[in-house]
């Protein structure tokens, strides 16, 4: 017996109302832009083109055709066994982030290369600089410690040079510094992003794996292939998101005044109690909270900033109106 078709909304209300991946995705149009996606299309038992997203092949090109036929990515590629990120999810971050700078700015999104990003572990996919930059023109200071994925974001800056000038990655050598050695004290930044390590061990980012694996495919799954890849540094720090976090918190402290809007992605809602504790004891001026939500996946963006009103305002009117 059939499977009875799904009737799907016309769009992922859950995303951002800017974020281009709202509709379903239109593989005809994916594989006009990127044929080598072809081979991976198939109806589903609803009767639906889709992709085995287990697959990682089927995951990878189905990145490189989105990047292609929305931001313009000529060439884009990650090492094997790289996080291969979710753009719609990349994306909804990005355009959050825009809405929480209009929201210090009377509601407007500040544009543009004097507008500076900085991207915590920029990864080898380097998709965060590439969205933030075809969306609002910002620019970008990538930060990564791990030297496999450094090379890759370059090599994807180099082949395409739209983002050679804007995009400026930076080599962190020290694991335990978030800020420091990357973050220059004469160098304004207007908003920091980041997307944590979840996990607190290896054992449990497996574990987290099998059951990604398991639901997607609607078995039982015991063998580890990742879909979206990852490397230990990328999925999984002692202690986990909630450990990393208030690390960064604390150690943001010390460039309060070089930084507008520090923010990064808390997946758990049970770690929010410890980050907003940090946050208090770190002595953060203002403090906001953004939901996020991509499928079935509930997720937020927390965001604190150093700055006084008084200060704000300063920064506000000779960098952003100054444009």
């Amino acid at each position: 017996m059939s499977e009875i078709k799904k009737e799907h909304p016309a769009e992922k209300t859950v995303l951002h109302p800017r974020n281009k991946h709202r509709e379903r995705y239109d593989f005809k149009q994916l594989t006009g832009t990127c044929p080598e996606l072809g081979k991976y299309v198939k109806r589903n038992t609803y009767g639906d083109e889709s992709i085995d997203f287990a697959n990682p092949k089927a995951v990878k090109w189905l990145n490189k055709a989105l990047l292609k036929h929305y931001y313009g990515v000529d060439y884009w590629d990650i090492p094997a066994g790289y996080l291969c990120p979710p753009i719609p999810g990349r994306a909804d971050y990005i355009h959050y982030a825009a809405d929480l700078l209009a929201g210090s700015n009377n509601g407007k999104i500040p544009t543009g290369f004097r507008i500076k990003c900085m991207d915590i572990g920029v990864g080898a996919s380097c998709v965060f600089p590439i969205i933030g930059n075809k969306e609002y023109g910002w620019s970008f200071i990538g930060s990564e410690s791990d030297s496999t994925a450094l090379e890759s974001a370059n090599k994807i800056i180099n082949y395409n040079p739209f983002l050679k000038r804007s995009i400026d990655l930076r080599f962190q050598e020290n694991t335990k510094d978030i800020f420091h050695g990357i973050m220059e004290r004469n160098e304004p930044i207007d908003i920091t992003i980041c997307n944590p390590p979840f996990h607190s061990s290896p054992e449990e980012a497996q574990a987290g794996t099998l059951r990604k694996l398991s639901s997607l495919q609607h078995k039982k799954i015991t063998t580890p292939t990742l879909n979206f890849g990852g490397q230990n540094t990328e999925l999984w720090c002692e202690g986990g998101e909630e450990r990393f976090v208030r690390d960064m918190i604390r150690q943001s402290r010390q460039f309060g005044s070089n930084c507008f809007w520090f923010t990064t992605q808390i997946s758990k809602q049970a770690h929010l109690e410890g980050v907003y504790d940090a946050l208090k004891n770190a002595g953060a001026q203002e403090v906001k909270t953004i939901p996020m939500g991509q499928g079935t996946k509930v997720s937020r963006i927390v965001a604190w900033t150093f700055l006084k009103k008084d200060q704000q305002n300063g920064w506000i009117n000779s960098k952003w109106n100054a444009i």
